[in-house]
């Protein structure tokens, strides 16, 4: 029964989906549903209840925002089977560990339109709002472990350039795998890894982009799309088109390609940084990443630390 109520609502959405922001009467969904018009008209209040726009007009319902819809159905047919879209989760990552134990194909996403214990690095609270883009990556990579650490900078690559190409925002990664725009956070990645004997058994990669979504409530010092472009934004548009880039990305895996591609889009090398690590802090002047995806900085005294891991602050 709950299935069959999931399944109705589902069929309503893409209904709504696939008049692109017309109206489409109740009298219509009825028909085409094989329901009645009440049972049309409490599908319709639960999906705005639970966080869909769909506006009620006298001659019937429309969808706004169509274009940005996250659900499968709206992605290219090679994504469909691989979208997992929820209406909130306690967190992606949470969902995208248990899918990837449970069979979820190579480049599944795990989409949320609301998280109410997202995470950034070192279990840092993530604020994820309405608006904005979660979502996690779940990649299961034919890859020793200790090459793991080059899909995050092929996926921060990859972003960075979808940006640029959909939008010409002047974004700049971050050393590990941020992206700025305007010198504020735009963009967080976290990555999480299982093995299995010498090998990956999954890599998920948590990706919050600030897309529609105005998060300097809680971080002064995040940006989003929005507050720059001055309007709404295709999420899916952007998610599509990052999809497309960072599977071109990875076909090949060539890692002093990749970090030096990643190299010419940081604002890191040449900035004055403080890194944060669980027990250490290290500050002074980033002049390299090597190919290993190492931080290499120059402290006041000349001294060369190479820092494996840790946030990251331009000061």
């Amino acid at each position: 029964m709950v299935n069959e109520q999931k399944n109705i609502k589902d069929n309503i959405l893409k209904l709504l989906y696939q008049v692109k922001g017309k109206i489409i009467s109740g009298v219509k969904l009825s028909q085409v549903l094989n329901i009645s018009r009440v049972a049309v008209w409490k599908h319709i209040k639960a999906l705005k209840e639970s966080g869909f726009d769909i506006e009620s007009r006298p001659k019937g319902y429309v969808l706004l925002n169509h274009e940005d819809l996250l659900l499968p159905f709206c992605f290219k047919k090679e994504f469909q089977k691989k979208i997992f879209h929820f209406q909130e989760l306690e967190s992606t990552m949470d969902k995208a560990k248990f899918l990837a134990k449970n069979k979820a194909l190579h480049l599944s996403v795990v989409i949320a339109e609301n998280q109410t214990t997202g995470r950034g690095r070192l279990n840092r609270k993530w604020f994820s709002s309405k608006g904005g883009l979660w979502f996690t990556l779940i990649l299961k990579p034919k890859a020793p472990p200790q090459l793991s650490y080059i899909y995050n900078f092929a996926a921060s690559l990859s972003l960075s350039r979808s940006l640029r190409q959909l939008f010409g925002v002047d974004v700049s990664v971050k050393w590990p795998n941020d992206i700025l725009l305007n010198g504020k956070k735009l963009v967080g990645l976290l990555s999480e890894m299982e093995t299995r004997g010498d090998m990956v058994e999954y890599l998920n990669i948590g990706i919050g982009i600030n897309v529609n979504n105005q998060p300097q409530k809680n971080e002064p010092k995040a940006i989003s799309l929005k507050d720059v472009l001055h309007k709404n934004l295709s999420r899916r548009l952007i998610l599509e088109t990052f999809l497309e880039n960072f599977k071109n990305q990875i076909q090949t895996i060539d890692c002093h390609r990749i970090i030096e591609l990643w190299k010419k889009q940081t604002s890191t090398i040449g900035s004055h940084v403080r890194i944060e690590t669980l027990t250490d802090a290290y500050e002074g002047l980033a002049i390299d990443v090597d190919e290993a995806g190492t931080l290499i900085i120059k402290d006041n005294k000349g001294k060369i630390k190479k820092i494996i891991y840790g946030d990251c602050f331009h000061t």
